[in-house]
């Protein structure tokens, strides 16, 4: 995805056969394990870690978005990763999140010079696995394996520890196929389309009505059912769950933007701006270039609508967001270790009066 100045990208959540989604064919994708760009140089469970429980984050969603001006991103992904401990979600707060940007030139050790073939048979050699060890339940970096049969790596003890009380106990050893971990998110495909500029759409389109919508929201305060993105077949009910400003013009021109694609997960505008879910709780600061010094601009964000295909159990208790805005470095510098850190910023509606995220 090479995303022109002024214009938007969106992307929405499809299925689609599991090979599609390998290292090989440069993927953007949601859950399971991510599909790395470096193959050898992968982050470790140090690199991921929660800040507040300190356990490994796990994979939440990666976008392929090369540079087109610059040789040496040529291959270019963002990696998004996220604790799945609910209690570590907190308002505003984005300890529960890592983000990590690889590259690659078109020459380079991994992959073919010439784009993928899109066939399962296509070049299967090309994997993690080729190059190095990663973790049976996550796809970290795995400096560790089974002492027993000394045939399955774990980036962590944690893992080790969740794979043998969810089957590894009974099967080690043997030759099986084991059914995706549970701990990882459902498995999708992001596709992307150019979104339509409001001349290209009818005027009624884009007409909110903000007294109706204040109403609707009221009653969801009234029935207590204000609070959560992920319970309601209607992405305008949810959104008007998360305001406890009934008069904030951002969420409005937010729900505007909204309702012309009600099902995107993805808003990409390198250099752009971010669609703030808000006025309140924006990001103030972004700090610069771990590797270079540069300055970090804007480049996509996740919207909440994401949040409605991760099959949580528990909707009341689990991961939540209003936006995760992703800030990336201006230059693109080069990747001295495979993978640097990049900066996300979680926006939150939060209850002026009782401080409460909604």
């Amino acid at each position: 995805m090479e995303n022109k100045i002024g214009r938007i990208d969106i992307g929405f959540i499809e299925d689609c056969e599991e090979w599609r989604l390998a290292s090989r064919f440069f993927p953007s994708k949601v859950g399971g394990k991510p599909a790395w760009l470096n193959l050898k140089d992968i982050p470790r469970k140090e690199d991921v870690e929660c800040q507040f429980c300190k356990q490994p984050c796990i994979f939440l969603c990666q976008i392929y978005a090369p540079y087109e001006n610059n040789a040496k991103a040529f291959h270019r992904t963002i990696f998004i990763f996220i604790c799945r401990n609910p209690k570590c979600c907190k308002p505003n707060n984005n300890s529960n999140l890592k983000v990590f940007r690889s590259q690659l030139e078109k020459d380079n050790k991994f992959y073919p010079s010439n784009p993928p073939i899109e066939s399962e048979e296509w070049r299967p050699d090309i994997t993690t696995e080729t190059w190095t060890k990663s973790c049976y339940v996550c796809g970290l970096n795995a400096p560790s394996h089974c002492s027993k049969c000394k045939k399955v790596n774990y980036c962590s003890r944690e893992h080790q520890v969740y794979d043998w009380t969810h089957g590894h106990k009974i099967y080690c050893g043997m030759s099986w196929d084991a059914a995706k971990s549970n701990l990882l998110l459902p498995e999708y495909e992001i596709i992307v389309e150019t979104e339509e500029n409001d001349d290209q759409l009818s005027g009624s389109e884009n007409v909110v009505d903000e007294n109706q919508e204040i109403i609707e929201y009221e009653k969801l305060i009234v029935h207590n059912e204000a609070g959560t993105l992920q319970n309601e077949d209607n992405v305008d009910a949810d959104l008007l769950k998360m305001s406890a400003a009934n008069e904030d013009e951002v969420f409005f021109e937010f729900t505007t933007t909204v309702k012309k694609y009600p099902d995107q997960i993805l808003r990409y505008e390198r250099g752009g701006n971010v669609l703030y879910i808000s006025s309140e709780n924006q990001v103030q600061e972004i700090p610069d270039c771990r590797e270079c010094g540069s300055k970090r601009q804007f480049e996509f964000q996740i919207m909440p609508q994401l949040l409605n295909y991760l099959q949580f159990e528990d909707t009341l208790e689990s991961l939540d967001w209003g936006i995760l805005a992703i800030f990336t470095c201006k230059n693109s510098c080069e990747t001295a270790n495979g993978y640097v850190t990049e900066y996300v910023w979680k926006q939150d509606i939060v209850d002026a009066e009782n401080k409460e995220s909604l």
